[in-house]
C-alpha cells in the first residue's frame, strides 16, 4: 500500500534499488545530492545533475522535462553517504522560457517506487510560491536502515541558494553549470504545444492582408482583421472586443476612432464547435478503429494537430514504460546472479548453472511481456497514423501527399507547420509528424556540418552543404505556401553565392523579396534593413503609436535565410544577427541559418547563446531531438521532396502568382 506523505513525514524503505518518479506538469530540471550525517555536500562530485547525470548509485535525467525517472541504488552508496536529496528547479528562473516560480505551476508530484513500478511512498509538494528550486524529498540512513522523508523546502534564490544552504562551497559554480547543461538540453527539445485554454477563451487566428499605414486601415473590429505578431483576432470565438495591431488599447478608453464596443469580453459570439467524429463500435476483444480528427478542437485542423501531438506523447510514454521494464528485468537478473555467485556452493556444478538459467529465463519472460505490450500500443498508433496522415492539410502533410496537387494559396495562417518526421528505434514503422506552432517563436538552424549517419554511410562536406541548403529551401517553400499572399516575405544572404543552385526554385519563381544578397556589402545592407524594421516596430509597440510607422513599411512576417555563416560577416554584422535572433521573433522577423558551427569556432563562447536559441535541424536523419515529456532521443528525418517531382515548382508558382495579384 502506498504511503501518501505530508511535509516532514517519513516512511521506511524495504528495497535498496528504487526509482524516483517526478511529474511536474512543466519542464523542470531534476538532480540528486549526496550528503553526510550533518546534511553537508562534500563537493560537486556528490551531485548528480543534467551535466553529470551518473554518480555511484545515482542516475538522473540529462535534460529538463515534465516527467522524470531517477534511478537510485542505496547499496551502492558509500558509508560516508547518509542522505540522498532529490532536487527540482525551474529552468526559466535562470533566463529560460516558461514559469519562473513554482507558485505559478501545478504542485509537483514525487513518488518512490520499486523497479517493478509499485509505489512505496508519494508526496505532492504544495505551498510553494516564489521558490524556483526545491528539495522535494530525501532518502536517509538511520541505524543501518533507509527511510524516505517528505521535505518540500523551497528556495527563491534557485539552486545556488539551495547548494549554499547545504554547505557546498562551489554552490554558484555548480548552479551555473547545471543551468548551462539544462539550456543545452532545452535547445534540442521539441517545443511542446501551449496549454489548452478553456472553451470560453479558445480562438483561432485568422489572417488578413497586411495593411501599411499609408494604405488605409481596416475598420476596427472588422471580421477577419488580425493584429500582427501573434495577437488574437478581433471578433473571434470567446473574444468580444476588437484588438488593434501592435497592442493598442480598445474599449471605452481607446484613443483611436470608431464605435465603442460594449460587448462582454468573455461572451462567445459563435456557436460551439461540432463534436469530433466518433469511431464505429469496436468488435469484442479488439481495439476501437481509429478516426482522423478524433481529438478536441474548434476546427478539423486543430483536432488533427492535437491528435498528432497525442500520438507523439503516447509513443513517448509507452516507450518509456518498455525501457523501464527492460531495466527492471536486467536489474533483477543481475541481482539474482549476484546472489547465486555469492554462495560458493552454487559457483560450480549443475546447481549454479540451473540458477543462472532460471534467472535468464525470468529476464527473457519479463522482456517479452514488455515487448508484447509495446508492440500492441505501436500497432494501434500505426493504424491511427494510417488514418490521420491522408487527412492532414498541406501545412501538416508530407510533400508526396495528394493534397498538394490541389493546392490553393490559403486565406488564413495555419496553426502549425510540419518540419519533418520523428521516430524511435523501438517503433521503426511509425513516423510522427513534427509540427511546430506558428508564428515561429525560435529561429531554425539547418546544420551543414558533419553528422554521424545512423546507417553508417558517409556524407562529405560538399554534399552536406548542398543537402542542408535543399532542406532550407523545402522548409521555406512550405512557409511561403501556408501563408496568405502578402503575409510572408523571404530575404536571403548568400555571401559567396554557393547556394545558388539549391536556391533556384525560389529565385526562378520570383517568391523572394529580392535577389540573394552577396558579398560583405549585401550582408550589411540586408541586416541593417531588418534591424531597422525591428527597432521601428518595437518603438511603436512600446509607445502605443502604431500609426507612427513609416509609410509603406512591410508588416508581413519576415524570414531571413543566412547561408555559409560566418562568411561575409564582420563583428558588427554578427552583433546585428544576434540582435535579430533575440528581438526579431516578437515583432515578426525570423531567422533560418544554414551553417556549420565549427566554422564559427573562432568566436569562442560569444555565439553559444545564438546556437542554443535556434532549433537545430539536420539534412540527414539524426537522433538529436528530445520530446518534452520523457526526454527520449528521437531520430529526426527532414522533409524530402520526391525525386523528379514538380510539386515544389508548382506550389511556388502559385504562391508567386498570388503575390503579384495581391500587390496590384
Amino acid at each position: 500500500m502506498t504511503a501518501e506523505l505530508v511535509r516532514g513525514q517519513n516512511h521506511p524503505l524495504s528495497q535498496s534499488r528504487l526509482e524516483i518518479r517526478i511529474s511536474a506538469g512543466t519542464p523542470v530540471a531534476a538532480a540528486a545530492a549526496l550528503s553526510d550525517e550533518n546534511g553537508r555536500i562534500h563537493g560537486t562530485e556528490w551531485v548528480a545533475h543534467p551535466g553529470a547525470p551518473v554518480q555511484p548509485g545515482l542516475e538522473v535525467s540529462r535534460q529538463a522535462a515534465a516527467d522524470h525517472r531517477l534511478a537510485v541504488d542505496l547499496d551502492a552508496m558509500t558509508d560516508a553517504v547518509h542522505r540522498v536529496s532529490v532536487l527540482l528547479a525551474l529552468p526559466a528562473a535562470n533566463g529560460g522560457a516558461g514559469p519562473a516560480r513554482f507558485g505559478t505551476v501545478a504542485a509537483p508530484f514525487v513518488a518512490v517506487t520499486g523497479l517493478d513500478g509499485t509505489e512505496v511512498a508519494s508526496y505532492t509538494i504544495t505551498g510553494l510560491d516564489l521558490e524556483s528550486a526545491v528539495v522535494a524529498l530525501e532518502l536517509y540512513r538511520r541505524q543501518d536502515a533507509w527511510k524516505v522523508r517528505a521535505v518540500g523546502q523551497g528556495y527563491a534564490g534557485g539552486l545556488a541558494e539551495l547548494f549554499t544552504d547545504q554547505g557546498l562551497s562551489e554552490a554558484r559554480q555548480l548552479a551555473a553549470g547545471i543551468d548551462e547543461a539544462v539550456a543545452r538540453g532545452l535547445a534540442r527539445s521539441v517545443q511542446a504545444p501551449p496549454p489548452r485554454t478553456s472553451e470560453s477563451d479558445r480562438s483561432r487566428q485568422a489572417a488578413a492582408p497586411a495593411v501599411g499605414p499609408d494604405q488605409g486601415a481596416a475598420p476596427q473590429g472588422a471580421p477577419g482583421t488580425v493584429p500582427p505578431y501573434g495577437g488574437q483576432p478581433a471578433g473571434g470565438p470567446g473574444q468580444g472586443g476588437p484588438q488593434p495591431a501592435y497592442g493598442g488599447a480598445t474599449g471605452p478608453h481607446a484613443s483611436s476612432g470608431g464605435p465603442v464596443d460594449y460587448s462582454h469580453p468573455r461572451r462567445r459570439t459563435s456557436a460551439p464547435p461540432p463534436s469530433p467524429p466518433t469511431a464505429p463500435p469496436a468488435q469484442p476483444g479488439r481495439p476501437a478503429q481509429p478516426v482522423a480528427g478524433d481529438a478536441t478542437g474548434w476546427s478539423m485542423e486543430e483536432r488533427l494537430y492535437n491528435q498528432v501531438w497525442g500520438m507523439f506523447e503516447d509513443l513517448a510514454r509507452t516507450t518509456a514504460a518498455y525501457r523501464s521494464a527492460v531495466d527492471f528485468a536486467e536489474s533483477r537478473m543481475d541481482k539474482e546472479l549476484e546472489q547465486a555467485l555469492s554462495d560458493p556452493r552454487s559457483r560450480i556444478g549443475g546447481q549454479g548453472d540451473a540458477v543462472r538459467e532460471a534467472a535468464r529465463a525470468r529476464y527473457t519472460r519479463l522482456v517479452d511481456q514488455a515487448r508484447a505490450s509495446l508492440d500492441r500500443d505501436v500497432a494501434q498508433l500505426v493504424a491511427e497514423s494510417e488514418v490521420v496522415e491522408p487527412a492532414l492539410p498541406p501545412a501538416f502533410a508530407r510533400w508526396d501527399a495528394p493534397c498538394w496537387h490541389a493546392y490553393r494559396v490559403p486565406m488564413e495562417i495555419p496553426m502549425a507547420l510540419r518540419l519533418g518526421d520523428l521516430r524511435l528505434p523501438e517503433a521503426e514503422p511509425l513516423r510522427i509528424p513534427m509540427l511546430l506552432r506558428l508564428p515561429l517563436e525560435r529561429g531554425l538552424w539547418i546544420d551543414s556540418g558533419r553528422t554521424d549517419s545512423l546507417d553508417g554511410s558517409f556524407t562529405d562536406s560538399h554534399d552536406m552543404r548542398r543537402l542542408a541548403m535543399e532542406t532550407a529551401v523545402a522548409h521555406t517553400a512550405r512557409l511561403l505556401a501556408v501563408h496568405p499572399a502578402g503575409e510572408f516575405t523571404v530575404h536571403v544572404i548568400d555571401p559567396a553565392g554557393s547556394g545558388a543552385q539549391a536556391l533556384a526554385p525560389l529565385t526562378r519563381t520570383g517568391v523572394l523579396a529580392g535577389p540573394p544578397a552577396q558579398g560583405a556589402a549585401g550582408v550589411t545592407e540586408v541586416l541593417a534593413r531588418l534591424t531597422q524594421r525591428v527597432d521601428l516596430v518595437q518603438m511603436a509597440l512600446r509607445g502605443g503609436a502604431p500609426d507612427a510607422l513609416p509609410p509603406g513599411l512591410d508588416t508581413s512576417q519576415q524570414l531571413l535565410i543566412v547561408n555559409d555563416f560566418p562568411h561575409g560577416f564582420d563583428d558588427r554584422a554578427v552583433n546585428q544577427l544576434r540582435y535579430l535572433v533575440d528581438e526579431g521573433p516578437s515583432v515578426g522577423v525570423h531567422l533560418m541559418m544554414v551553417a556549420d558551427r565549427e566554422e564559427s569556432a573562432g568566436y569562442g563562447p560569444l555565439l553559444d547563446p545564438l546556437w542554443r536559441s535556434l532549433l537545430r535541424l539536420t539534412p540527414v536523419p539524426d537522433d538529436h531531438l528530445a520530446d518534452p515529456w520523457v526526454g527520449h532521443a528521437w531520430t529526426y528525418e527532414p522533409p524530402v521532396v520526391p525525386q523528379g517531382s514538380e510539386v515544389l515548382r508548382q506550389v511556388l508558382t502559385k504562391v508567386a502568382e498570388a503575390r503579384r495579384a495581391w500587390s496590384r
